[in-house]
């Protein structure tokens, strides 16, 4: 078992690859949730503030 994680004299690049890899998807998926969260809330900022646009294509959907 411990020839397997020694990885025949390359473990500390094959497992630093595999740190550095999982960092920078870890980064990348968090990165990706706050940025989808903060257009969420933008989206419903922008929703509210211009209600008449709505109204308007409810309207043109309508008659």
């Amino acid at each position: 078992m411990s020839s397997f994680f020694a990885m025949g004299g390359y473990a500390f690049y094959v497992w630093s690859s595999y740190g550095a890899a999982l960092l920078i998807l870890g980064g990348i998926a968090i990165f990706s949730m706050v940025r989808a969260r903060q257009a969420s809330r933008r989206l419903e900022e922008l929703k509210r503030a211009a209600p008449h646009r709505r109204r308007r294509e409810e309207a043109a959907n309508g008659a």
